[in-house]
């Protein structure tokens, strides 16, 4: 093992490198020539011990960061920050070279430090429940969490035991309590001369209480309301009903449904002024451009119909091109998906082969690594037991410092006398003009004041304005501008009734006009629902474009050889888990966007007919409130 002359000295050395360490301006290569440069005063095995530790230190620094961190916020709030170099060196010693130095000289090294903050940062560190949740986590999102595990939790707590024996040393070192062992007497056990107890006497049982009678559940908790029964009545009945109208509309001839029919339309609905108004500006709208159209015929235009008819032709055209493009599309999503997972699978077996060759690779590796590891842990073995054999004591440092630190403490409390005493002089002296102004403000409340006060309502403030008046004058004032604004508030409702009539009156004309306009559409939108019913029994079926089968046909063949290649692969299900995730998660990403396209090809096929049936359902809905004109002139009266 590695004997060191003097422990804190080397460690103070480690300590004062780590903190002239910058990554910004200078490599890890150069700083460690620089400090071997420094340390030629040292001889070999020193020397190899402080710059292996410097190297462990900047290449472990994120995790030895993780647990400093973490003490600083909990145990260590108040240790000083200047300090943080120090608790790296010890966390890297107990992480990474407690198996080569052994419990022995890492207790060396620990108690030739400060007592109080080693025995603070070790009970923080090596404590089982930190190790075992946090530490292992946060040092397995910078490294695998299994090698984290088996290479550096393990056997810090394999060591934990043996460690905490060393904390106890340190606390009862702080206490100034020595612990001794003793070895050569061995304590005889005893039994102890007790007296037999009394049995127990077995208790009087308490009376069981008796429990007044509940009352009973009452039978409407597990019957259903009868309202809940008589809305299923009625909604049986109003559906039988419309079933029976329905039935009847279509055994009847057409003249008896006509009627059936307009007695369905002439049910009551109420409009507010808000929709008589929006309604008779839209007929007036209508009659406007229906004037309009026949001025244009009269002047000799000619009739748009044939190329309305022509329009909604093309248009039938562009929504079935359209529709069929968007089938062609969405085949060729689910082809290009077909072929990514052939390729991935293809991926895969390239994969397996390549990992293959990885795992001897890997395997010769670690057999090189393991025989330089050994001859590496023999080398450090010699060093260490040649640093074991040149240690002294410090006990003479550890003196002068206490009279050092004792020295210090009886000047900071001279100068804390010192500053007390100007505190306490200036205390009284603030209490003493405090009570001479308390003595002058009881002198000012002890004088005698006037308490009554005569008031002239007639005479004015005297305060020099101009629109000074006096309180009388004010009050005649207030009561000429209520009079007045009494006059204005009447005048006001007088106008707002004769508005009132004003637009009563307009909407009852607008109210006779809307039920002229509802008659005429009702008839128009009666005759063309009967042209698109003899229009649409006389239409044909769309052709699937070539496009589409020649692409539905290539689905089916990529499908076939995908199945066959998955077959070939016999891939394990564990070793596979992450591949078979993405797989899911590609073909759920492929589903829903097949869904949405048949979504879309939906509502673009059924678009059209859904324009015509708002503008039949608002004609139904003009000629079914058509018969509602003179119910509503009535209330409106």
């Amino acid at each position: 093992m590695v004997k060191m002359v003097s422990h804190g000295k080397h460690i103070a050395i480690i300590v004062q490198q780590l903190n002239k360490f910058n990554p910004e301006n200078q490599s890890v290569e150069d700083f460690l020539n620089e400090s071997a440069k420094m340390l030629q005063t040292l001889n070999v095995t020193e020397e190899k011990f402080v710059l292996d530790t410097l190297a462990g230190c900047i290449e472990y620094k994120s995790l030895f960061d993780v647990v400093v961190n973490a003490f600083f916020v909990q145990d260590g709030r108040y240790c000083l920050i200047s300090e943080r170099n120090l608790y790296i060196v010890i966390c890297y010693l107990a992480t990474f070279q407690l198996e080569e130095l052994g419990l022995q000289h890492f207790s060396r090294i620990v108690k030739s430090l400060d007592t109080a903050k080693m025995q603070k940062f070790l009970r923080f560190f090596f404590n089982a429940l930190y190790l075992n949740t946090w530490i292992k986590d946060e040092w397995s999102q910078f490294y695998d969490s299994l090698y984290v595990k088996e290479n550096w939790i393990d056997p810090l707590l394999r060591w934990q035991p043996k460690v905490q024996q060393l904390i106890e040393q340190l606390t009862d070192k702080l206490s100034n309590r020595t612990t001794t062992v003793k070895t050569s007497t061995v304590t005889q056990p005893k039994e102890f001369n007790l007296t037999v107890p009394r049995p127990r006497a077995i208790p009087i049982p308490l009376p069981i209480p008796i429990l007044e009678k509940r009352p009973p559940v009452p039978p409407s908790t597990y019957k259903p309301p009868k309202e809940k029964k008589q809305l299923e009545e009625i909604k049986t009945k109003n559906r039988r009903k419309a079933e029976n109208t329905r039935d009847s509309m279509k055994s009847k001839p057409a003249f008896q449904a006509q009627k059936i029919q307009s007695k369905i339309d002439n049910i009551p609905i109420k409009l507010n002024a808000a929709a008589i108004l929006r309604e008779g500006a839209l007929y007036q709208r209508k009659m406007e451009q229906e004037l309009k159209r026949i001025e244009n015929l009269l002047q000799g235009a000619g009739d748009p119909s044939e190329f309305l008819e022509w329009q909604k032709q093309m248009r039938g055209k562009d929504l079935e091109e359209q529709l069929a493009e968007i089938e062609c599309r969405r085949l060729q999503g689910k082809l290009s998906h077909e072929e990514a997972v052939l390729a991935h699978q293809n991926v895969i077996q390239e994969n397996k082969k390549k990992a293959d060759l990885m795992r001897e690779e890997k395997a010769e590796l670690m057999n090189q690594y393991a025989k330089k590891r050994l001859q590496e842990q023999k080398e450090m073995r010699e060093m260490v037991e040649q640093v074991v054999e040149g240690h002294k004591n410090a006990k003479q440092a550890k003196i002068k410092l206490r009279k050092y630190k004792q020295q210090i403490v009886q000047e900071v409390c001279e100068e804390n006398r010192e500053l007390l005493r100007q505190a306490l002089e200036e205390e009284e002296e603030k209490l003493r003009k405090r009570y001479e102004l308390i003595q002058q403000i009881r002198a000012i409340e002890s004088l005698p004041s006037i308490r009554h006060k005569f008031v002239d309502l007639t005479e004015t403030g005297g305060h020099g304005l101009i629109c000074e008046m006096s309180i009388v004058e004010l009050r005649e004032r207030l009561a000429l501008l209520r009079e007045a604004q009494k006059a204005a508030e009447e005048e006001k409702r007088d106008q707002i009734i004769h508005e009132k009539q004003a637009k009563e009156q307009l909407l009852l004309d607008k109210l006779d006009q809307i039920s002229l306009f509802r008659a005429e559409l009702g008839r128009a939108a009666a005759l063309k629902q009967e042209e698109k019913k003899r229009k649409s029994q006389s239409g044909e079926r769309p052709v699937k474009d070539e496009r589409i089968l020649s692409l539905q046909k290539k689905i089916v063949e990529k499908t076939m050889e995908r199945k066959k290649q998955a077959g070939l692969l016999k891939i394990t299900p564990q070793k596979t888990s992450i591949t078979s995730r993405k797989d899911s998660l590609q073909w759920n990403h492929w589903k829903e966007l097949e869904e949405s396209r048949e979504r879309q090809f939906k509502i673009l096929q059924h678009g059209f007919m859904a324009r015509e049936t708002a503008q039949k359902m608002a004609a139904y809905e003009a000629a079914r409130s058509g018969a509602t004109v003179c119910m509503l002139r009535s209330e409106v009266k």
